[in-house]
């Protein structure tokens, strides 16, 4: 059993090697960084996955968007809320997703792949849920590389 010195010089390790993989959710660069810019933890995204209010289909190809409230209050018998909490993500085959961009392979599998998530203000409208700039960055294409964590 290493000491907890040792077990921090490994994690460090394993983070400069591109990180570690939490459960079976595997995100991309892009949703790190929009979680960061939302204050979102991995968990609340996790969360939204399992508990959706609202369930539509993502505007990237393959994948699905899910909408949790940030918090909701009762006023008359309905529900409201200020902001929800949206996660585009795509379910793929269990199978071995290998990164080597950063130095070692590293391997991990994973059922749900994290496209991206963000907060949006007030209660979004049916059917096109998804901001501009999210959409822009999609069609760009730079947010569909892999980072596991």
């Amino acid at each position: 059993m290493p000491n907890y010195q040792e077990f921090l010089r490994m994690a460090r390790e394993r983070r400069a090697k591109g990180g570690v993989k939490t459960g079976d959710v595997v995100f991309t660069r892009h949703a790190e960084f929009k979680m960061k810019q939302y204050g979102l933890s991995t968990q609340r995204v996790r969360t939204v996955i399992r508990n959706p209010k609202r369930r539509e289909e993502g505007v990237a190809k393959d994948t699905i968007a899910v909408m949790q409230p940030g918090s909701v209050r009762r006023k008359e018998g309905k529900e409201t809320w200020n902001q929800e909490i949206w996660v585009m993500f795509q379910t793929v085959k269990r199978r071995r997703v290998t990164v080597k961009s950063r130095g070692p392979e590293i391997s991990a599998s994973g059922n749900i792949r994290v496209i991206s998530a963000w907060r949006y203000p007030g209660i979004s409208p049916q059917g096109n849920p998804i901001p501009e700039e999210i959409l822009r960055e999609i069609e760009e294409g730079s947010i569909l590389e892999m980072d596991i964590i």
